[in-house]
């Protein structure tokens, strides 16, 4: 007997991968990158992270075709999953590879708390993200989105969701099984049946 449960497949009791290039999406602070970096660990397979690629030193974006070119470059690999969304950058690059989509789709309140909290912890802490960038204090004050990842959060939320909702149904990603993660216990059962995998 065979039956999918969260892109494996069950044959004979063994639980078999069949999902090999996986993207995890969702509003910036919704816990992707921690759940793609679960993901890669419980999988074997490489963990790519778009902002660590996106934000070279002192929060300089890198240029567009660059940008695609490196992205391109790491999933060109048989197997990765990627965190992070930048659609209006890649367009269907990441997507045009991937078989799975997990996109974690916790309630904007929630999502709210998880960021302010994150931005506390990485200001207080000093923690280097990426290329020797660290949070800066304006994201906990600022209202402009393009300033403050707080703000962006918050207004990416609702237009995140309705683009997910359509582009399941979208044609052109019809090879993409979507898995949609709405809270933490969902994704826990999510990654529990993942550590199930030989």
């Amino acid at each position: 007997m065979t039956h999918t449960v969260f892109g494996l497949v069950a044959v004979d009791n063994a639980l078999v991968v069949m999902t090999r290039r996986i993207s995890v999406a969702g509003t910036s602070g919704s816990g992707k990158s921690a759940l793609a970096r679960r993901i890669s660990g419980r999988l074997g397979i490489p963990h790519i992270e778009l902002d660590a690629i996106h934000h070279q030193a002192d929060w300089t974006p890198l240029g567009e075709a660059e940008f695609r070119a490196a992205v391109g470059e790491r999933i060109a690999q048989d197997a990765w999953v990627v965190d992070g969304n930048y659609h209006g950058k890649l367009g269907h690059l990441v997507w045009s590879r991937a078989d799975t989509v997990v996109w974690f789709d916790l309630p904007r309140w929630q999502v709210m708390m998880q960021i302010i909290r994150r931005t506390l912890i990485r200001l207080l802490a000093r923690h280097e993200l990426w290329n020797g960038n660290r949070e800066r204090g304006r994201n906990l004050f600022s209202l402009n989105p393009e300033h403050s990842v707080i703000a962006w959060a918050w207004t990416t939320h609702a237009r995140n969701r309705d683009r997910y909702l359509t582009w399941q149904d979208d044609p052109a990603y019809r090879h993409i099984t979507f898995i949609r993660l709405r809270s933490h216990r969902e994704a826990t059962a999510f990654l529990a049946d993942l550590e199930q995998c030989p």
